[in-house]
């Protein structure tokens, strides 16, 4: 699968739950990335801009709740509230504090699918850059192809999550750890041969980096204004 819908974050404490909202929303075609907490979602979403967050309310240590009160002025995202079906109370602040639906447990996938495309219908951004060029690069992420001098090279999933959160953060430099949680990598070798990767899709002189390069002892850059 190399084109995602969106890019959505379940945080939910039950394993059960987060794999099984995972398989469903992969075979409908989104990108999911998890958390069993509000601390490690909160630590995602400063470096990850997601289209969405399905999330429980009852967690152990910070609730739902705390975490929409938190983070809800600093994103953007719509949220869609997992409640046990007697937290009317939960529900109404929640809602109240800034979310944008509710689903009670137990759900129907099926029903969740369904809350999760008419929030993304209402909300999504069609602002993000999806094509750009450069010098006699073009990148085109929407056919998830560079074109350099004239010549076709494709683009996996994770290439295409790299380089649109570079694209659309112009001049940002991205640690290791930052490619890891939006890639959901975790070995630096991993990341670094994706970097090697694109820039021979990129560069004139992959060798010599002058749009992809590294900043020593911090990360990653993509130069392109």
């Amino acid at each position: 699968m190399d084109k995602f819908i969106a890019h959505i974050l379940v945080v939910d404490d039950d394993d059960g739950i987060r794999s099984l909202v995972k398989k469903y929303l992969n075979e409908n075609n989104f990108l999911v990335t998890t958390s069993s907490d509000a601390e490690n979602a909160s630590e995602k979403i400063k470096v990850i801009e997601f289209d969405l967050i399905v999330l429980d309310i009852m967690m152990p240590g910070k609730n739902g709740l705390e975490f929409i009160q938190e983070n809800k002025k600093k994103i953007n995202t719509p949220i869609l509230l997992l409640t046990a079906k007697g937290e009317a109370n939960e529900r109404v602040e929640g809602l109240e504090t800034g979310a944008d639906d509710y689903l009670a447990k137990p759900f129907e996938p099926k029903e969740l699918l369904l809350r999760i495309k008419n929030i993304l219908n209402k909300t999504i951004k069609n602002d993000q850059k999806r094509i750009i060029e450069f010098a006699n690069v073009k990148i085109d992420l929407n056919k998830l192809l560079i074109i350099k001098n004239s010549i076709e090279f494709k683009i996996n999933s994770t290439e295409k999550i790299i380089l649109e959160k570079m694209i659309n953060n112009p001049g940002k430099t991205f640690s290791r750890e930052d490619i890891g949680l939006i890639t959901n990598l975790d070995k630096e070798r991993s990341i670094d041969v994706i970097i090697t990767r694109l820039r021979k899709k990129i560069e004139i002189d992959p060798k010599n980096p002058k749009f992809l390069q590294t900043i020593r002892g911090a990360g990653y850059v993509l130069w392109i204004e």
